[in-house]
């Protein structure tokens, strides 16, 4: 899914959003979908609004309705802007529809194109089909290259578009048939939200690497990447949709198939820890709790003589709590971060853009002047922002700066629907933990350690090592599937015996 960019403009507003968060890994993306309720659309709105988290670059919704057929609208920027609109939503009529919001993992990064805005829509003898991906497909390289030499035209640089062109190809006589025979060539992760005439699919890949969950609305069903969206529109949380699992929903209810063969499921941990909102469930789990849980964790394995424990916001304020809470230290907003990074009335000069950090997080001096400050972040990717940070702490009057991570340190990068940096950017992959220290500045640095992880997510006895419970391919470099086009342009998987 490639990089979404909003045209070059005087008043781009781009570098706010990013100021402060180049030190974290983007969220991959969120799909939503419902089926049974009028006015489908609207819902299918309010649901990516309640998932902006999981990407803000662009956003796509497809409906049908008899009268018109498949209608649709793709816009750059967040939901909150393009889909509120009566004269944008009523182009979108029906009772079923489809939506998407995204950040780039693949494809053409940097490049403004529309075209790679999801859902997808392909028109099929048996009828259209829409189809929006959260995830990526490892082995897309080869595919695409085999579907051009076979005379498939693509439209995108997605790897989304794939199974498109798989479906368009197969044999079977419906299009969930299709999909199935296309997902079996396909590598990698996904959570899949399709819709034809008169269906509602959802899909996950074998290992369940990302989320899909099952809700009801009245008479309507819905699907969504978390429980936050069916939040949002009054729906019940049903369940998980199970990995490997496809679930069709027409006028006749769910109908549940397992086209893939089973395998142990390998749930991204990462979840757990950044990318999902607190206010969601995962496993049967609140989000919130397992946090909190993270930074009690946490403090008992990195335990610190310090004044204060201050979160890095917003994410890392429930493992802040959780270590506040075991530690005994008191919690306190020692950095504070403006909400309202909308549109500015003067032109973002170099000066402007400069400032960095500081547009977006603010150091509440008075509280941390002469205290020995613990500062609980989620993550330290290449180290930029946790210096920065570090710096306006000190510039504040801290005695004292200690950072704890409530993740292990991310050493390799993800291929599975997360837009990570290459492995020689990533501060833990070239340095260690000591290292790390020096280069930040910091009194003391310590992550969480991946037994720690796992017991805090509910795993009692840690990691199993000869069978992980979790994709924990950042921390550990034991990846679940092996990244094909990755491995073929260069990228050294880690030895066995490492």
């Amino acid at each position: 899914m490639s990089k979404i960019m909003p045209p070059a403009n005087p008043f781009d507003t781009s570098y706010l959003r990013d100021a402060g968060d180049e030190d974290k890994l983007k969220e991959e993306c969120g799909v939503f979908g419902i089926v049974g309720v009028t006015d489908a659309s609207n819902f299918v709105a309010l649901g990516l609004h309640a998932l902006q988290h999981r990407g803000q670059e662009a956003g796509g919704i497809v409906s049908y309705c008899p009268e018109v057929g498949f209608q649709s609208a793709r816009r750059f920027g967040y939901v909150r802007d393009n889909f509120t609109s009566q004269s944008v939503m009523e182009t979108l009529p029906g009772s079923l529809a489809i939506g998407h919001v995204r950040y780039s993992t693949a494809g053409s990064k940097g490049q403004t194109a529309i075209r790679d805005v999801q859902p997808f829509f392909g028109e099929f003898a048996m009828g259209g089909a829409a189809i929006a991906h959260n995830g990526n497909i490892t082995n897309a390289i080869s595919l695409r290259r085999e579907l051009i030499e076979r005379g498939s035209i693509f439209q995108s640089s997605s790897d989304s578009e794939c199974i498109i062109h798989l479906m368009a190809r197969s044999l079977q006589r419906n299009i969930p048939q299709r999909m199935e025979d296309a997902l079996r060539r396909v590598e990698g992760a996904f959570s899949i939200v399709a819709m034809t005439r008169t269906k509602l699919i959802g899909v996950r890949d074998p290992l369940g690497v990302r989320p899909l969950v099952l809700g009801q609305l009245g008479d309507g069903w819905v699907l969504s990447s978390e429980t936050c969206a069916l939040d949002i529109i009054g729906a019940e949380f049903i369940r998980e949709i199970e990995p490997g699992e496809m679930v069709v929903i027409n006028e006749r209810g769910v109908e549940s198939h397992f086209p893939f063969r089973r395998v142990p499921s390998r749930f991204c941990i990462f979840e757990h820890v950044y990318f999902s909102r607190p206010d969601s469930i995962l496993g049967g789990r609140s989000v919130y709790e397992t946090r909190e849980a993270i930074g009690r964790e946490l403090a008992k394995e990195a335990a610190v003589d310090a004044d204060l424990v201050c979160p890095v916001p917003d994410s890392g304020t429930p493992a802040a709590i959780g270590f506040s809470l075991q530690s005994g230290i008191p919690y306190a907003m020692g950095i504070i971060r403006n909400q309202y990074m909308g549109r500015t009335f003067i032109e973002p000069t170099e000066q402007i853009r400069n400032m960095g950090v500081r547009l977006k997080l603010n150091v509440n001096r008075a509280l941390v002047r002469g205290k020995r400050i613990i500062l609980v972040d989620d993550s330290v990717v290449r180290g930029t922002t946790s210096r920065k940070i570090k710096e306006m702490i000190l510039d504040a009057g801290a005695a004292e700066v200690h950072f704890r991570i409530a993740s292990p340190p991310t050493a390799w990068p993800c291929f599975y629907g997360v837009d990570t940096p290459q492995r020689e950017k990533l501060l833990a992959a070239t340095m260690s933990e000591d290292e790390m220290r020096e280069h930040l500045g910091v009194d003391s640095l310590k992550f969480i350690s991946l037994d720690g992880l796992y017991r805090a997510v509910g795993e009692a006895a840690g990691r199993n090592a000869k069978c992980p419970q979790y994709c924990d391919a950042c921390f550990s470099g034991e990846y679940p599937v092996i990244p094909a086009d990755q491995v073929d342009q260069g990228f050294e998987m880690k030895p066995a015996a490492e």
